[in-house]
């Protein structure tokens, strides 16, 4: 099991950055994959960004590669989404997931959620 807590959203002005944070806690073992997810339309999640535990591997949904940049830092048990010129459509609740095993883009995946952290961005 991994208990994963967001934190970090808020309201910010488009063109400007925000970083969401994930505290992870458990068994936060080496298999270990941690995802940042946003809520789409429906009820689906939308992949924004996915990192391994070990930090070698990290992959970026289309609408976010070079402007958001997934890390860890191991010695808190932390996952950072840095998210620079943001956008409108950046807005969303963004949500920390986690799997045991490689990176993966769809949020059927994962089997560990977050309760999720708001970001809006104004235009």
């Amino acid at each position: 099991q991994v208990q994963l807590v967001e934190s970090g959203g808020g309201f910010v002005q488009a063109g400007d950055s925000l970083r969401i944070s994930c505290a992870a806690s458990g068994r936060t073992t080496a298999d270990v994959t941690v995802g940042w997810f946003r809520q789409g339309s429906g009820i689906e999640r939308d992949f924004v960004a996915a990192i391994t535990w070990s930090g070698l591997d990290t992959n970026y949904a289309d609408s976010v590669e070079g402007r958001f940049t997934i890390s860890r830092d191991n010695a808190e048990q932390l996952v950072h989404l840095q998210m620079n010129d943001l956008k409108p459509e950046d807005t969303s609740l963004y949500y920390c997931a986690a799997r045991y095993g490689s990176l993966w883009p769809t949020s059927d995946k994962y089997d560990f959620w977050g309760r999720g952290t708001p970001v809006t961005v104004s235009s």
